[in-house]
């Protein structure tokens, strides 16, 4: 709040300025002041975009292309980004005051920007008609407070996925579980029956989930969506983690490794590793699953099928099937996703009515109709506006469409966005996550400590950080 205020009488002081010495501008915002209130004035639009999807970059021309077509008076100005220099390109135009008009990010990361003043709130510009193409859980990831900071792009459902093979010969009915969900006894049983033992040592696994480093987090964020904790505060911001059903969690985390289902290094397995394990037929259901790795088994089975020497080493022919996260403790089933959308990003001046108006033209463009139809057919992730799902209808996608099924069926009971939490409380919640959960989570997992002991761990962390009133005790 401190550096948001700072930045706030900056813009002030700068305002005051700029009062006598309008004619100095430099850059393209300032020099729309002289169009101040014309709509039809000519103006540019800036976004920075990483490679969003394979082909996502090399559109840049025709979509900037269609957009003046659509807007004669408009540029859309696009600067391209590796995602590896994503954050470090906007972190550093923001920090100069000078961030691009649009911005591809997180919606996760929208707090941050908040916090530094830069940010616009469109809930003023964007019209009805442009709310009402958007499916509104994506639409509320994209607001923090009552502000609206962009609009979604995609909305990815958190699955896992199983070798179609393996669990037919199981016995599992997947189609059944994709329609229908499972519980965790359900889960555990099922990748007992897909682990296989040869002279003693285990050649295939039941379940293997990516837990190296930081992607524990993800491990442990999916399974506890679906544990009756959507979100580490409760609806009257009590801090969750305290929950008994947390203590389930960490339960059957531990259980899944020492019966064998789960490699016992699986501390040390990371994305990579498990996906290798997957198409090498070591295990016969990996996590986290995304709607794209369908595509990637597919490629991968093309060049085996072609004798590609680029094909992954030792890899089989895999039919890769959506599955659901199971539900604990009794719990209902929740699908933790990412939204990830066109943030819009003001300077450190006040824009004017028609330049916002623009920035938000350009946002609604890249969000919906033929571009978001395109760009999430290649990620074969679900359309989420009513324009991109008509558009798409002319777009042939090589997609299962079981598998499409069960994406559109979790989504449907997707984690609801939290844009009430406050600011502090969440930067507390994710110091206590990286202080304290993650590292006893590694530990757990690698035998060091028990369930018990991680939760008490946890529990006297969050008493300590949110007080005794503040977590939840049940």
């Amino acid at each position: 709040m401190k550096k948001r205020m700072r930045v706030l009488a900056s813009v002030f002081a700068l305002s005051m300025a700029l009062t006598t010495l309008s004619a100095c501008g430099s850059g393209s915002k300032d020099a729309e002041t002289k169009n101040a209130d014309d709509p039809n004035a000519k103006d540019t639009i800036t976004a920075l975009l990483p490679p969003v999807s394979a082909n996502f970059q090399s559109n840049f021309d025709q979509m900037a292309k269609e957009f003046n077509e659509k807007y004669p008076n408009l540029t859309l100005k696009i600067e391209p980004a590796s995602w590896e220099d994503m954050t470090q390109k906007l972190d550093t135009q923001v920090n100069a005051g000078s961030p691009p008009d649009i911005a591809f990010i997180p919606s996760d990361g929208i707090p941050k920007y908040v916090d530094s003043g830069l940010l616009m709130d469109i809930s003023d510009t964007a019209t009805d008609d442009m709310i009402k193409d958007y499916d509104p859980a994506p639409l509320e990831y994209m607001k923090n407070g009552k502000g609206l900071y962009g609009f979604p792009a995609y909305m990815e459902a958190h699955a896992i996925g199983g070798n179609k093979e393996y669990l037919e010969k199981a016995g599992i009915d997947y189609k059944k579980v994709q329609k229908e969900g499972w519980t965790f006894d359900e889960f555990r049983e099922a990748i007992k029956k897909g682990v296989v033992t040869e002279n003693g040592k285990t050649s295939r696994y039941g379940f293997v989930f990516a837990t190296a480093g930081v992607t524990s987090k993800d491990y442990l964020d999916i399974l506890v969506k679906s544990a009756g904790m959507p979100s580490a505060f409760n609806q009257d911001l009590k801090y969750t983690y305290t929950s008994k059903n947390f203590l389930e969690v960490l339960k059957d985390i531990r259980v899944m490794i020492d019966d064998g289902s789960m490699p016992k290094e699986l501390s040390s397995i990371d994305a990579g590793k498990r996906w290798n394990m997957f198409l090498t037929g070591q295990t016969m259901i990996t996590g986290k699953g995304l709607a794209g790795f369908e595509r990637n088994a597919k490629e991968n089975n093309e060049k085996l099928k072609n004798k590609d020497a680029s094909a992954v080493k030792g890899s089989i022919p895999v039919e890769y099937i959506v599955l659901p996260v199971p539900s604990f403790a009794g719990a209902k089933a929740q699908t933790r996703v990412a939204v990830d959308g066109y943030v819009t990003f003001r300077g450190t001046k006040e824009p004017t009515a028609a330049h916002k108006a623009n920035v938000v033209k350009a946002a609604n463009f890249l969000s919906s109709g033929k571009v978001a139809a395109t760009t999430n057919n290649e990620l074969y992730v679900a359309q989420i506006t009513e324009s991109s799902r008509k558009a798409a209808e002319s777009m042939p996608v090589d997609r299962d469409p079981d598998n499409k099924a069960a994406i559109e069926s979790m989504l449907t009971h997707a984690v609801p966005a939290r844009p009430d939490i406050p600011t502090d409380l969440g930067a507390k919640a994710l110091k206590l996550e990286d202080e304290v959960i993650v590292p006893k989570l590694q530990a757990l997992i690698a035998g060091e400590i028990t369930p018990e002991a991680m939760y008490d761990a946890v529990k006297s962390a969050a008493v300590q950080a949110f007080g005794d009133d503040g977590v939840v005790k049940d």
